[in-house]
């Protein structure tokens, strides 16, 4: 049986007591043999740090600054099955591809878990793991922000402006997602995409350029599928050997997931498309081009201050499509762009879907496509895509 024996008499505190955090309670009950575990829920200021020898922060909680009494629950985990893990980063792309990738090992018979950003607090299956476990893990950035331990296999798909309201530059933002090279060796190994900065790693190095992939036969939509599709293809048959047919067939066989491109059903002959996971431009201006037959999309959400001005190029030369905004961040878009009588701006996603309905015409698409984050608005993303298929009048 695992144990993670760094904790043993020691003071413990867990800050923050959500999903991780409850988790994290569960992982000390069980594999640690600690003097104390108290748990805090409030503002750093208020801790009493001399009272605690470690800190567990939950991943959603802001810090500045690299505390060695502050962990987390991913540095927990690679401290113990860093040669185990396939790390999965990047603004956009990385449920999916770490989904597929998944996906592609279990069809090829290997021992695997599918952990991390995706749902599965990584220290529930602290107990499961042996030598020949695949964890596929995918890695937020503030799951990675102040780890001081990579995992063997590091995936970096893309960069883009995204979590301004949280990290405050780009800059910060990037070396958060950077950490997941930053303390690779020589033995372990980067699969990373062309558009992300240069980066500091000891790893062997294979870049992906997305002007450069091959097609697969899959279905879901879109190029940038295609993309996340290779990094899984190079993974499986390089670093575990899992022969070209049956990477393939499991490659054709995934059927996608939720909230991402996903066809909800048709309403009124109105083919309706939930991409609510959409949070930057460049995903909506994806979304437009792979849509068969798509003729609206729904715009907005919290403003975190990113650039919109791709997209607002793109609506300008675009004038095939009816956009219409709602929120903060569809407001700052519809100020910007030059006005049509394709644009139109509402109040929330309910007036949003209704005036859809009115504008779409029948043999065409409707897509949810926001290009913002759902905060404020709504819990997550998930349930802003529930409320669309509510609204489009499409059972769950």
């Amino acid at each position: 049986m695992n144990n993670y024996d760094r904790f043993n008499e020691k003071r413990i505190l867990i800050w923050g007591f959500g999903r991780e955090g409850k988790s994290t309670r569960q992982f000390l009950e069980k594999y640690c043999k600690c003097a104390s575990v108290d748990v805090f829920e409030g503002k750093r200021e208020d801790i009493n740090e001399d009272a605690y020898d470690f800190i567990v922060k939950s991943p959603g909680i802001v810090m500045d600054d690299d505390d060695p009494k502050y962990t987390s629950q991913t540095q927990i985990f690679l401290e113990n099955f860093r040669n185990n893990t396939v790390g999965i980063t990047g603004t956009k792309g990385k449920s999916t591809t770490s989904s597929l990738l998944y996906h592609v090992l279990k069809e090829a018979g290997r021992k695997c878990l599918l952990l991390g950003n995706i749902g599965e607090p990584c220290l529930d299956h602290f107990g499961e793991i042996d030598d020949e476990t695949i964890v596929v893990f995918e890695m937020s950035c503030h799951q990675l922000a102040h780890i001081s331990v990579s995992p063997h296999i590091a995936v970096f798909l893309n960069l883009f402006e995204e979590h301004l309201d949280y990290y405050k530059t780009f800059d910060r933002y990037f070396a958060a997602k950077a950490n997941i090279t930053k303390f690779q060796t020589k033995d372990d190994l980067l699969f990373v995409g062309k558009n992300v900065p240069a980066l500091e790693t000891k790893a062997g190095r294979q870049t992906i350029d997305p002007k450069n992939v091959p097609g697969y036969d899959l279905a879901i939509l879109g190029h940038h599928n295609d993309y996340n599709a290779h990094f899984v293809y190079e993974i499986a048959s390089k670093v575990y050997g899992v022969p070209d047919d049956v990477i393939r067939k499991a490659l054709s066989g995934f059927t996608g997931l939720a909230h991402r491109l996903q066809f909800i059903g048709t309403k009124n002959g109105i083919a309706c498309y939930d991409d609510s996971i959409s949070t930057i431009p460049s995903a909506t201006i994806e979304a437009l081009s792979c849509v068969p037959n798509a003729q609206t999309v729904i715009i907005g959400g919290m403003d975190r201050g990113i650039n919109y001005d791709d997209l607002i190029a793109y609506v300008n030369t675009h004038d095939m499509f009816n956009y219409i905004f709602a929120y903060e961040s569809g407001k700052r878009i519809y100020e910007g762009i030059n006005r049509t009588d394709n644009c139109y701006c509402v109040e929330d996603l309910e007036k949003a879907v209704e005036l859809a309905m009115k504008i779409t015409q029948s043999g065409h698409a409707l897509v949810l496509s926001p290009a913002s984050a759902s905060y404020g608005y709504f819990k997550n993303f998930e349930e802003r895509g529930d409320k669309f298929r509510m609204l489009c009048g499409l059972d769950a």
